[in-house]
């Protein structure tokens, strides 16, 4: 019965040797106020954020890093970088975390190629389900007795079965239903990018956008987002770009000819 779950999952598997591994995602930031007040208003101003999108673009054992001010400015930047590597008989293979947002800039963007996939990173899957539960079920054992069961069953690309395990959970276990409701919509959304997970794993096939993470973190949130920094928008893009020429080894070249190789480098 297992077996036939996995051979209905609707997400193939690429040949590594013939793919670029691509993760994007954004990073939020404090947004430095214009004007700062010298005395604190009595009702407290929502705190404002501004982003900076982050591409790791992995072939083999080269990479480059990717920053703009959005999806759509590194999109294009990606676009210009596939041709330039010539890489465009390889397929892109996506890494995101599940926002409807990013997957369909992708989408909209790649529109013109046909070989190109998504995947929901595991890492995101797996926080949003516990994240989701905490808030749905009633305690940490209830919750955690539920993930026992749910993340195998996704781990092997099961999405409709885990629908119905949530859809089946006792009502009288779950305190907040439109947490569980809102869990659900999430696996219904992103059902045509969940994949096997443990089938890739056994094809040595990449799960996870951990190194996307990790740049995410040596781009822009070790240096931003630490002792109550804020940015502006123009700033913040600035320094991570800078730090992006540096993780790519293009900093020497452009401060010295304003210009870069944007080629993938070991």
């Amino acid at each position: 019965m297992i077996g036939k779950d996995v051979l209905k999952n609707p997400v193939c598997y690429e040949d590594s040797e013939k793919t670029v591994n691509i993760s994007v995602d954004d990073v939020n930031v404090k947004k430095q106020e214009e004007i700062r007040l010298k005395e604190k208003r009595c009702e407290e101003k929502k705190r404002k954020y501004i982003h900076n999108t982050v591409a790791y673009i992995g072939k083999s054992d080269s990479n480059y890093i990717l920053n703009g001010d959005g999806i759509k400015t590194v999109l294009r930047f990606l676009t210009a970088l596939i041709f330039n590597n010539d890489l465009i008989s390889n397929r892109l293979q996506f890494f995101t975390d599940g926002h409807n947002s990013l997957n369909s800039a992708i989408i909209n963007s790649f529109s013109w190629y046909e070989n190109i996939g998504i995947i929901l990173d595991w890492f995101h899957l797996e926080k949003k389900c516990k994240e989701q539960l905490s808030m749905a079920m009633n305690g940490r054992d209830v919750r955690n007795r539920l993930l026992e069961q749910l993340m195998p069953v996704l781990w092997c690309g099961m999405t409709e079965k885990s629908i119905t395990l949530l859809k089946e959970t006792e009502k009288g276990l779950i305190k907040n239903p439109k947490a569980m409701a809102k869990l659900i919509a999430y696996l219904k959304r992103n059902t045509p990018y969940i994949p096997c997970y443990a089938l890739r794993k056994e094809l040595g096939l990449c799960n996870s956008s951990a190194i996307g993470e990790k740049m995410n973190d040596l781009v822009v949130s070790d240096r931003q987002k630490h002792n109550g920094m804020s940015w502006s928008k123009q700033g913040s893009v600035a320094l991570a770009s800078i730090t992006a020429l540096k993780r790519n080894k293009e900093y020497k070249r452009w401060f010295e000819e304003r210009n870069i190789d944007f080629k993938l480098a070991g």
